[in-house]
């Protein structure tokens, strides 16, 4: 035995790899494969980084109260509901830190973004994951067949990552009210900006009729601020208390509160793109419909194709294409949504691996 197999806890030993998307060494691949919006960083971001540069010797707020206070009136929910933290990755592990003991169980869906099991194993919990339906969508009443007196929490994703899919407000409603009030729930909704289906989920609303739930939000996708991480977390005071007990000292530094405070008086901008975004979203749908390729009705700013076994052969016909995009195992490959050269690419990558299959 090695002697670094002394030194941590076995559920940390067996915690599985977080797998970043790759990063093009040329450049004339186009990246689809970490969901990342393809425009330059917002002008007001940029110059709010430029004006708190020359003050990086001192330590940022470390309860990042004016960010707060922002979020505050955009949502019309009170400060003391609301946790910034160094991106919303960061406040996942921080609630599963909080609420789940050892062999505690977590209920989530399956597939679903895959920091999901890493934070519950190194929380000391059990992840219980329930398999999406066939159309990529949670099965909500299978999570709730799944809620045991060890369960400890529950984790939602809408719109779901890597398939896309979102709820409806009825359905989140129902399944709220049919899960005990000492289990809480988590609604990661990390690409709710891009949801433009009829009946989304009101999060807000759920959240003032449901003391149990917490709805966090991120500032890296529509608003393009990836490489600052800063994420928050809404909730009534007690759960946010909680996840201030715990939080990081001076978790989210100072160039990113001061960015996400610009990136939330750039509503406009950020709308313009994300209506950008949605438009080669329907264009590539389209496309794709035309064409008989069947993918879930994606309300992201990606796609996911579900090729099982042919989906390292997929990887890399997209890789011949000049595309980088983001596969899953055997199970599927997800392509971002970005630029609309990306979109060409990728219909002739699909072109390609639809002309092998046809030989075979």
């Amino acid at each position: 035995m090695e002697i670094s197999q002394t030194w941590f806890r076995p559920e940390v030993l067996a915690l599985p790899a977080y797998v970043p998307g790759k990063k093009p060494s040329d450049p004339n691949v186009i990246k689809l494969a970490s969901n990342e919006t393809p425009f330059p960083t917002l002008p007001q971001v940029q110059a709010a980084i430029a004006g708190a540069a020359g003050e990086l010797n001192r330590y940022p707020d470390m309860f990042a109260t004016g960010l707060v206070s922002d979020l505050a009136a955009f949502h019309e929910w009170p400060d003391s509901g609301i946790v910034v933290g160094n991106g919303s990755t960061a406040l996942i592990e921080k609630f599963l830190q909080a609420v789940v003991g050892p062999e505690g169980e977590v209920v989530l869906p399956w597939r679903s973004f895959e920091a999901y099991p890493i934070a519950i194993q190194a929380a000391g919990g059990i992840a219980v994951k329930v398999p999406l339906t066939r159309e990529g969508a949670h099965d909500l009443r299978g999570m709730l067949k799944a809620i045991t007196p060890r369960t400890r929490a529950i984790l939602l994703c809408s719109p779901n990552n890597p398939t896309g899919v979102a709820m409806t407000h009825a359905e989140v409603a129902s399944f709220l009210s049919e899960v005990p009030l000492e289990v809480p729930v988590l609604l990661d909704e990390a690409y709710i900006n891009f949801v433009e289906m009829p009946e989304a989920v009101d999060s807000l609303r759920l959240l003032r009729q449901h003391q149990n739930l917490i709805v966090l939000r991120t500032f890296s996708k529509a608003y393009g601020m990836a490489g600052l991480r800063c994420g928050y977390a809404l909730a009534h005071p007690p759960m946010a208390e909680g996840l201030r007990a715990i939080a990081t000292p001076f978790g989210v530094n100072a160039l990113a509160q001061v960015a996400a405070r610009a990136a939330l008086s750039s509503q406009q901008l950020v709308a313009e793109q994300v209506d950008a975004l949605l438009g080669e979203r329907d264009r590539i749908s389209s496309a794709l419909a035309a064409q008989g390729w069947n993918v879930p009705a994606s309300q992201s700013n990606f796609l996911w194709f579900e090729f099982g076994d042919f989906s390292k052969r997929f990887e890399e016909l997209c890789g011949e294409a000049g595309i980088i995009v983001r596969r899953f195992g055997n199970e599927g490959v997800r392509v971002t949504i970005a630029e609309h050269e990306g979109s060409v690419r990728l219909m002739r990558a699909l072109d390609m691996f639809r002309d092998q299959l046809r030989e075979e």
